[in-house]
């Protein structure tokens, strides 16, 4: 999937939220995961590359700037998908009930006169176990889908403490992304 594509498809979702059916294909992207922090955000996508293999899936996070009320992108990468990655697994299997498999980190204001003062948007790519529901990020909570793929954006300096939560509210696994 060529930038271009990525970039207006998730522009759809900031605008519209992550589609309901677990199945919907977005012209070789399947959304994962979206994440807003005031005017930063970062979209997830798993896409298919040309011959749609199953070993020849990535993931890809893009970044997202909102100024004057508008959604500008930052930038993105990825990487190689899970094995199976619409499957979620118990966290027997992933070894624990929270994984951070990516992540990366874009320039916010990078139409500033001088070199210094950069500011960033991060985002990390997450994989939670069946026996997570929720992540809180700080004081932001957000629901795990089925697949079990997540993603957080931050702009502060230091990362953000992610907390896997069962359904009781009980936390089950911590990273810190600092």
């Amino acid at each position: 999937m060529n930038e271009e594509k990525a970039t207006e498809a998730c522009l759809r979702f900031l605008r519209d939220g992550l589609p309901a059916a677990a199945g919907e294909d977005m012209s070789g992207a399947f959304p994962l995961a979206l994440d807003v922090d005031g005017d930063i955000a970062v979209v997830t996508l798993l896409v298919a590359e040309d011959g749609g293999l199953p070993d020849e899936m990535s993931v890809e996070g893009y970044t997202f700037h909102r100024r004057n009320g508008e959604w500008m992108a930052l930038g993105g990468g990825g990487g190689s998908a899970p094995a199976d990655p619409l499957t979620r697994r118990p966290a027997a299997e992933l070894g624990r009930h929270l994984r951070r498999y990516g992540g990366g980190r874009t320039v916010r204001n990078g139409d500033r006169l001088l070199p210094w003062g950069a500011k960033y948007v991060s985002q990390a790519r997450l994989r939670a176990a069946a026996e997570v529901v929720r992540l809180r990020v700080g004081k932001r909570l957000l629901d795990v889908p089925e697949h079990g793929h997540a993603a957080v954006v931050w702009g502060a300096r230091r990362g953000p403490v992610i907390e896997a939560l069962d359904a009781e509210g009980a936390v089950l696994d911590k990273i810190d992304l600092s």
